[in-house]
């Protein structure tokens, strides 16, 4: 990347419901194509870069994100007002802080936080479709906790990832996994019995956290044992062909923090 002058660690949050995703891609509004547009209005040119710290996928949201601004020229006076303010709605600007050269916003994440926000059975308000996944099957949610507590520590997660890149490491650590009760995400159309898993990695591989959802959903649904799940720590596992990719809609990412922090 070229040398710049200015660098800044900007913290965004954003639904996803309309986005496809953090990555520009042809035709389609993502995450990164809206900041880049928003930016290019404010400063009324294109002489600055991004950078983002996750990836998300179409659908996903994000409470706490982060991006990395490059830039030769000083903020224009009142940027924290005009960038807010010309966002779309969906996209809202949390905070500024300006780091040196040496930071690197992909390599300097020590932890991501991701929430996984469901309900099952009767189905909910349509409301809740663009942050809460629904399933309609019941789900056995003490099974649930035993398959979860398995993804805790370090494994191989070469099952929970789709269209691996050559080189990628499959061996990573979950640092917390856990199920909760939903009292995040409040509203009088949200159900009273919804809940979230979280997961707390410093990285995650493509699709892995949909992935293990989407395998906790055969486990708590009585499709998957709790000894194939654990199997698929260990080795590759094709879940005979069943393993889904959870619905992208409940997936949120909810805290990015830095070695420094």
């Amino acid at each position: 990347m070229a040398k710049f002058k200015h660098y800044y660690l900007i913290r965004i949050a954003y639904l996803g419901y309309r986005l496809h995703g953090w990555q520009k891609q042809p035709d389609v509004k993502t995450v990164h194509l809206m900041i880049d547009r928003t930016l290019r209005f404010v400063f009324e040119n294109d002489e600055f870069k991004t950078l983002g710290a996750s990836r998300t996928d179409a659908m996903v949201s994000a409470s706490d994100s982060a991006f990395e601004l490059f830039i030769n020229q000083e903020l224009p006076e009142n940027f924290e007002e005009k960038f807010q303010w010309n966002l779309p709605p969906d996209i809202y600007f949390k905070s500024i802080e300006k780091v040196d050269q040496k930071f690197n916003i992909i390599q300097s994440v020590s932890v991501k936080t991701y929430r996984y926000f469901f309900c099952f059975g009767e189905k909910p308000n349509p409301l809740t479709a663009s942050f809460m996944a629904w399933y309609p099957e019941v789900w056995d949610l003490e099974l649930l906790e035993k398959g979860i507590k398995l993804f805790e520590g370090t494994h191989n997660f070469k099952s929970f990832c789709t269209q691996p890149k050559e080189g990628i490491e499959f061996i990573r650590t979950i640092e917390k996994a856990e199920l909760h009760k939903n009292d995040k995400l409040t509203a009088n159309f949200i159900p009273e019995e919804s809940y979230y898993i979280e997961f707390i990695s410093k990285g995650f591989v493509r699709n892995q956290v949909r992935l293990m959802v989407g395998a906790l959903y055969l486990l708590s649904t009585q499709r998957l044992s709790l000894q194939n799940l654990e199997k698929a720590l260990v080795e590759h596992y094709d879940f005979n062909n069943q393993l889904i990719i959870a619905h992208a809609s409940g997936l949120h990412l909810t805290a990015v923090e830095f070695g420094d922090e």
